[in-house]
């Protein structure tokens, strides 16, 4: 009876272990948007004028609200991540708060000269939505006599490097349905699994070598003399930054592509993806610690702090 009792706690330790490990597997987090070309086909594309040049961007906003076919399609594609346990950022939530956010930003300009933020709208929804991962889809119907069939494609991109890390396409079988939804659950099913396990190891490196940023750091021309050449106890302020990277990246690495006494540029910069409290970690919050660590001293030097997009930021030493 002693055996068969010690028998049981072992087996009963080995599964509460188990369970342990696999609720602390992290996975990426991801937002389902229309592609594209998708946007552009069906006349919602949106443009603006930034310093005079005028930019077409995707109207999600628009989309949703005139295509129902689009929000189906959107929530069933969903619904196939979510059986596969991937946490998802819904698109039509994340503009209603953009929208509330909107007029504050709008706001925000530079204490010294006036600036207004440099952003675009698919920057401003990217950055709301924090997502780690978004998975483009675009679909056309086809039609043959009195049968339907849909094909589709698949992106996942990775929201801070715009690179695609995963994908899938095809053409369903023919079928009476006239669900446009339910042609694209059964056109995209035998492919799901293997496109769910793409974005899995895609974040899996990511919890290995971290997530991939750039760091632009640049100096405010306020004629106070401190620039990227300044020393402090006989150290340039390049080369203390340049330590700082090496202390606090992923396995050291990152790349140093340009350096003068006005500008530093940092790619391929690898950040953790979360804190040592558990918290996310993005772009921003990384070269915060950095501008924290400048302000105190021996150095004190006062930077302003802005980001473009999830995956870079403007570091600009100087004043705030």
């Amino acid at each position: 009876m002693k055996m068969k009792t010690f028998f049981y706690s072992i087996l009963c330790f080995f599964l509460l272990a188990g369970n342990t490990v696999l609720a602390q597997v992290k996975k990426p987090t991801i937002m389902v948007v229309p592609a594209d070309a998708w946007c552009s086909n069906n006349d919602y594309m949106l443009t603006y004028e930034s310093q005079g040049v005028k930019t077409s961007v995707p109207d999600y906003k628009s989309a949703l609200q005139n295509d129902i076919d689009l929000l189906n399609v959107i929530t069933k594609i969903g619904e196939l991540m979510a059986e596969r346990g991937f946490p998802l950022k819904d698109l039509s939530s994340t503009i209603r708060s953009l929208e509330q956010t909107s007029a504050e930003n709008e706001m925000l300009t530079s204490s010294t000269s006036g600036a207004l933020l440099a952003e675009t709208p698919y920057e401003k929804l990217l950055d709301r939505a924090k997502a780690d991962i978004l998975i483009e889809l675009v679909w056309k119907i086809n039609t043959t006599g009195p049968k339907r069939s849909v094909t589709y494609t698949l992106r996942g991109i990775d929201a801070y490097t715009n690179k695609q890390i995963a994908a899938a396409t095809g053409t369903g079988e023919p079928s009476f349905s006239a669900e446009t939804p339910v042609l694209l659950e059964e056109a995209v099913l035998n492919n799901m699994d293997n496109f769910a396990s793409q974005l899995q190891a895609h974040f899996d490196d990511l919890m290995t070598n971290g997530r991939e940023v750039s760091v632009e750091v640049r100096v405010f021309d306020n004629g106070s003399g401190t620039n990227l050449e300044s020393e402090f106890d006989g150290e340039m302020l390049t080369d203390i930054i340049e330590e700082w990277m090496y202390n606090n990246t992923m396995e050291h690495r990152y790349n140093l592509s340009d350096a003068t006494e006005n500008r530093m540029l940092l790619e391929q910069v690898r950040i953790p993806l979360y804190r040592d409290n558990g918290m996310p970690m993005d772009t921003r919050s990384f070269v915060n610690n950095l501008r924290r660590f400048l302000r105190k001293p021996p150095y004190g030097v006062d930077c302003k702090l802005l980001t473009k997009g999830l995956g870079k930021a403007v570091l600009v030493i100087g004043e705030k």
